[in-house]
């Protein structure tokens, strides 16, 4: 007879893969059925009425003024005083609250000229028995820079900031 021998073999230890996925399908369908899903909400549209007129539009450009040498200025080429930049921006701005405002002073315009116009300007905000317009924000007043002076003479070809 043989010997016996004792043949020991290792068994490894392993985790079967078959149930590792069952189990991680479970946790899926479970979380997705306890998950609460918000109602995906529309848009709100206001859709235009069954009149069949379209609205009508004006073009307009932005107000100029320009603060000369001397200490006066032009309100979009006309001369003007301080007083007259209320009356003559109530309409406008009523009509276009956004309406760009342009402020351009000569290099050697007097410092106080252009303050004072600006002042004017910031006038509108207060309520009309106070000299103003009773407007909720100021009005967008741009003051342009050297280079945007340059980028629009290069795009346009016309340098709006000149006298003519």
């Amino acid at each position: 007879m043989g010997k016996l021998t004792d043949k020991v073999t290792k068994m490894e230890a392993e985790i079967t893969s078959a149930s590792m996925a069952d189990i991680a399908f479970l946790l899926i369908i479970f979380f997705m059925v306890t998950t609460v899903f918000s109602a995906t909400k529309g848009l709100d549209f206001k859709l235009p009425s069954d009149d069949q007129t379209p609205p009508t539009t004006e073009r307009e450009e932005a107000v100029f003024f320009k603060v000369l040498e001397d200490g006066s200025f032009l309100m979009d080429g006309r001369p003007a005083v301080r007083e007259d930049i209320i009356p003559y921006l109530a309409p406008k701005l009523e009509r276009w609250p956004e309406k760009p405002i342009i402020l351009y002073a000569r290099r050697q315009a007097p410092y106080k000229a252009m303050v004072a116009v600006y002042d004017e300007l910031q006038k509108t905000t207060l309520p009309p028995e106070r000299g103003g317009l009773g407007l909720s924000k100021l009005p967008n007043i741009s003051i342009p820079t050297n280079r945007e002076i340059q980028q629009y003479i290069a795009l346009f070809g016309v340098n709006p900031f000149e006298d003519r």
